[in-house]
């Protein structure tokens, strides 16, 4: 039983008194903070490497429905077409698009080509569609 409390004590004092200085913790702190800047350096590079768009969206502002078609190449040269009809003042999105240029084509209901032209998605983005 003594040698218990003798243990106890003994352990209970090396916990009163501070077991670093001033110095070791700005040293660890430095440390720590070198740390997080290097994972959140190699989260950034992570999200340069994705392949794929998680999302784009269209938003119409028009006063009829259209009908968004895009058409492109991934990068295993394989062709994409999609294709959003968006009631008025709706929006639908695109998920999992490959990164890339495509062509694209907002048709109206009445089958006119409102606009047409070529576009780069490389990030999440919202496109939207109103008078000009």
């Amino acid at each position: 039983m003594k040698h218990k409390i003798i243990i106890s004590l003994l352990f209970m004092s090396q916990l009163l008194f501070s077991q670093a200085n001033l110095n070791t913790v700005i040293k660890g702190g430095e440390l720590l903070l070198s740390g997080l800047s290097v994972l959140k350096i190699s989260k950034s590079n992570a999200k340069k490497n994705i392949k794929v768009i998680e999302s784009v969206c269209v938003k119409n502002k028009l006063t009829d429905r259209i009908t968004f078609r895009i058409e492109g190449k991934n990068e295993e040269d394989e062709e994409v077409k999609r294709e959003l009809i968006i009631p008025t003042d709706g929006k639908e999105c695109l998920f999992a698009l490959s990164k890339g240029i495509y062509t694209y084509e907002i048709v109206l209901t009445n089958k006119e080509i409102y606009k047409k032209g070529e576009y780069k998605f490389e990030d999440e983005v919202i496109i939207t569609i109103k008078d000009e």
